[in-house]
């Protein structure tokens, strides 16, 4: 029989109240909750002039909409339909750009990464861009919840010639909503090969004490939101002081700093930005996209 009852979820460390089974006096626990699993795949390549749609697919939670099916660049917009991330929860993204095609990828709203029971939520995202192409991957910010876990993986694959605007910026919490993230695990890993070879690579670890870690003055300076930015191109160098205009001074809070490294017969720039939340951040978040990304400008999604 069913009966509302009260039990202790100790994954959780919780106590909840529902629907529960009993056999006579014994209480059975609830089933496992359902984990999300989504992957979504877009081709996309030049044809007669034009960027064009060639090849979409997806499963699970992961969706994938596109304003058109081609233009210069190519928007499309990602959408995880579950409505946020918990542990256990998987999602894969993987975007190809054929040979002088020009792609730009953000996000319906920002990602969020609940708190987890047991387990960690993991996104994996594949880039793939030939000679000649041009990708710009913008998704909105990243919500960390407290006592959450969470890893992200984004592998980058650039021909000779090709260009790349990454960005991925993550929030520890809203403080417009009186909510921070104390303690969790967090794991921002890039890796990033042009003609084969490796060219970027960081690995951003935080956790169990994210609150503490976050005040350290050679981590965040008690700031809870930060982005990076890496521009591949060969105009990566022009752009250095405009982009430090924009980011600020990197000893105060609030600040951040630009760096610009020769790279074969291009160049990489890399931004990165700390904030006292999300709204100062986006002041100068918004401004150095908009720079970086040149004629492309903002993802339409972003000032909606």
């Amino acid at each position: 029989m069913s009966s509302n009852k009260l039990y202790i979820d100790k994954a959780a460390g919780v106590l909840n109240v529902g629907a529960v089974d009993m056999i006579g006096d014994t209480l059975v626990s609830p089933p496992a909750a359902q984990r999300v699993a989504g992957r979504a795949r877009l081709f996309c390549g030049k044809r007669a002039g034009r960027t064009r749609l060639q090849r979409l697919y997806q499963d699970g939670s992961a969706k994938i909409r596109m304003p058109t099916v081609q233009g210069d660049p190519l928007e499309a917009v990602l959408i995880n339909t579950a409505g946020g991330l918990t542990g256990g929860d998987r999602l894969g993204w993987a975007t190809e750009v054929g040979e002088g095609a020009s792609v730009s990828i953000t996000t319906q709203a920002c990602e969020k990464v609940y708190r987890a029971a047991s387990d960690r939520a993991e996104t994996k995202v594949d880039l793939r861009v030939g000679a000649g192409g041009r990708l710009a991957w913008l998704p909105q910010e990243t919500i960390v919840f407290d006592r959450s876990a969470f890893a992200r993986n984004l592998d980058v694959e650039l021909a000779e010639g090709a260009e790349a605007l990454l960005l991925e910026a993550t929030l520890f919490g809203r403080l417009a909503m009186g909510e921070r993230t104390v303690h969790g695990s967090f794991h921002d890993r890039w890796r990033v090969r042009q003609d084969g070879r490796l060219i970027h690579a960081e690995d951003f670890r935080i956790g169990p004490d994210i609150a503490a870690q976050l005040q350290r003055p050679a981590a965040a300076g008690d700031a809870c939101a930060i982005a990076t930015l890496l521009l591949v191109s060969p105009r990566a160098e022009t752009l250095l002081e405009p982009a430090r205009a924009i980011v600020g001074d990197p000893v105060i809070a609030g600040g951040g700093g630009a760096s610009f490294w020769k790279v074969g017969q291009s160049g990489k720039l890399l931004a990165r930005l700390v904030a006292g939340d999300g709204y100062q951040l986006r002041k100068r978040l918004v401004p150095l996209v908009e720079l970086l990304n040149g004629r492309a400008g903002l993802p339409k999604l972003w000032s909606l």
